[in-house]
């Protein structure tokens, strides 16, 4: 906030970009970024929606912002245009939203994977809630949480040995049917199938101990509460802009992680292809014939009968 804070005090001081009325607010050009040319060992992936629109993130661990891309939601074709502009890496640490992975199959295809486990074990609680009413459901919630304590190759052998355990003991489990209420033919512990399914596929595609191998994050914290909180932190700061301002105040707060302060102040007072500045008015200021306020003009504090008395 602080770097954000100076830019637009620095920005306010040049004639370029400042405020020329009361009624009126400025919105930055948007920025423009040329492809990524250093190749990073990891990059972390995430996507944070504002407004109606969904910005799609990759950083390094440094938390450098590499590239962004705006769409309406996260789908394949989104992602794909993100990864596009950015040399693939050894490892990619995100989380399980739509269309990533088809994306990283199509774009980075020899990039290992690593599934954020913050994200691995929100997913097991809506699965399974805090407190799983059955002992199957919190063993294996509890084998969720075990994920944080993994810290070296043989703690991985261990935690593999211990969720073969759990379905030897209670796999049939999440393959019982029952009819529903419905009358639907469904399994009988869905939620329970769920959990399972979900550290069983990614342990079976090597997805949850990346990390080990090739000693980089594994989760995706530095992105979620270093840019994506710092973002929220900016437009709560500045409720009230529109959408489009948002988006703009959005790219600049990444553009200040991309770049240096003085670098992306000399980029600022460029003067752009359309030399004017947009200006999106607002209501001009003077009486008006309804409103919130009130006036004794109206009478309102003139009291009659019984509450006047006395």
């Amino acid at each position: 906030m602080a770097a954000w804070q100076t830019l637009s005090s620095r920005i306010h001081e040049h004639g370029n970009w400042s405020f020329p009325s009361p009624q009126y607010c400025v919105v930055l050009g948007p920025r423009t970024h040329p492809p990524v040319e250093t190749r990073h060992h990891q990059i972390m992936l995430d996507g944070i929606y504002i407004g109606s629109w969904c910005l799609l993130i990759a950083i390094t661990q440094e938390q450098q912002v590499l590239a962004w891309q705006w769409c309406a939601r996260e789908s394949k074709a989104a992602w794909q245009a993100l990864l596009e502009r950015i040399p693939a890496p050894t490892v990619v640490i995100c989380d399980g939203g739509a269309g990533i992975h088809a994306a990283l199959r199509r774009v980075w295809p020899d990039t290992r994977i690593q599934r954020c486990l913050f994200h691995v074990q929100m997913g097991i609680r809506r699965s399974l809630t805090l407190n799983p009413r059955t002992l199957v459901g919190r063993r294996l919630r509890q084998l969720s949480l075990d994920l944080s304590d993994v810290h070296t190759i043989d703690d991985a052998i261990v935690w593999q040995q211990h969720l073969d355990a759990w379905w030897q003991a209670h796999g049939p489990l999440t393959k019982e049917r029952t009819y529903s209420r419905n009358g639907q033919w469904w399994y009988t512990h869905d939620r329970l199938r769920k959990a399972w399914n979900l550290l069983h596929n990614l342990n079976t595609k090597g997805h949850l101990f990346t990390h080990l191998e090739h000693h980089t994050a594994r989760t995706t914290s530095a992105l979620e509460g270093g840019i994506n909180n710092g973002i929220r932190t900016a437009l709560r700061a500045h409720r009230g802009m529109s959408e489009a301002h948002m988006k703009r105040a959005a790219e600049w707060f990444l553009t200040l992680h991309e770049i240096p302060l003085e670098q992306a102040l000399d980029f600022a007072k460029q003067q752009p292809a359309n030399p004017e500045p947009t200006f999106v008015a607002e209501e001009s200021i003077g009486p008006v014939f309804y409103d919130k306020g009130l006036d004794a003009a109206e009478r309102l504090w003139l009291r009659q009968g019984w509450a006047g008395r006395g």
